[in-house]
């Protein structure tokens, strides 16, 4: 079965910068496929060379079997592309949004408006659909926009943290809406700095990190390779996070994780019931008051720090994008 997109030495420099270091990924077809790195590390020149809107320097790449290098308007036919904020005419009806992107896309204007209908279905914005963008919430924006990047029918659908700024009903909504899409045989690409995002609606999961794929497979194939599971302490009383962290360091071979706010503490360790025994042990011994305390295993939040050593949202060298 072909690829959705296979990429081998894939190389874009920004003077000395190296947004891309021979990056070489392959993405199956058939569901969402998640694209993870901290900021600088070459998700979004990633992206933007299979929407081919700037050429690698180096390296092949390919979408859906097509050379996007040699034959970049043929895989324009095949994607759309959803970038990080919704790009929609306000003063234009969702439904007329809909119909110009269409024609855009070369369709006549029998197929542009049955393709408009078709896309204002399956976004639940048909009720909405002639009124002026300007009075639509932030989720229904978004929303359009992710219809106007469906209305030429791609085989892939690029999404650039689609996300981002949506409140939390919002979040969910527009999660349906993907496995929908994939569930009616779009394929999905999408970058996200929400861990539970990815862990969500993804069954591949690629991390890049300085241009390069760190880590490549499901959500439980890469919790499984961090080969630890974490105690987690919530205690009662904020004042005796210290003693607990200085105790329970002796647990794990790295220092547990304190989150004063919520009064709970976390600490990788070898894999095994037996680790949540010595924890209760040790807490016991010191007389602490605790609320609940549990071993589980990791999340991709901590599988990510412990590949990046940066948070999700965090900075690291090379390109901003």
């Amino acid at each position: 079965m072909t690829a959705l997109v296979e990429a081998h030495g894939l190389t874009k420099c920004y003077k000395q910068v190296r947004a891309l270091d021979g990056l070489d990924l392959v993405a199956d077809n058939g569901h969402v496929v998640a694209l993870l790195g901290p900021n600088g590390a070459g998700k979004t020149t990633f992206v933007r060379s299979v929407a081919t809107l700037l050429r690698p320097d180096d390296g092949s790449l390919h979408v859906a079997g097509v050379d996007a290098l040699k034959q970049p308007q043929e895989v324009r036919r095949l994607i759309g592309l959803a970038g990080q904020y919704a790009a929609v005419e306000p003063t234009m009806t969702g439904r007329e949004n809909l119909d110009m992107i269409a024609r855009l896309f070369g369709l006549g204007a029998r197929s542009a408006r049955a393709n408009t209908d078709v896309v204002l279905e399956r976004m639940g914005l048909v009720e909405a659909a002639d009124r002026r963008v300007k009075t639509y919430s932030g989720g229904m924006r978004r929303k359009l926009d992710l219809g106007a990047s469906l209305v030429g029918a791609p085989k892939l659908l690029l999404l650039d943290e689609p996300t981002t700024g949506l409140d939390p009903r919002s979040r969910i909504e527009l999660w349906e809406t993907i496995r929908d899409l994939v569930s009616t045989g779009t394929d999905v690409l999408l970058t996200t700095q929400y861990l539970d995002e990815a862990d969500q609606l993804a069954e591949q999961i690629v991390i890049i990190d300085h241009g390069r794929v760190i880590a490549n497979g499901t959500p439980d194939e890469l919790k499984t390779s961090a080969g630890q599971d974490v105690v987690e302490i919530h205690a009662r009383d904020g004042h005796s996070l210290g003693a607990l962290a200085s105790a329970l360091a002796q647990l794990g071979n790295s220092e547990p994780r304190v989150d004063e706010g919520t009064r709970r503490l976390a600490i990788a360790v070898d894999a095994g019931p037996e680790r949540l025994t010595d924890a209760v042990r040790i807490v016991a011994g010191l007389g602490v008051e605790i609320d609940d305390v549990a071993l589980r295993r990791p999340t991709l939040d901590e599988v990510f720090l412990a590949l990046t050593g940066a948070s999700p949202n965090g900075a690291s060298d090379g390109e901003t994008a």
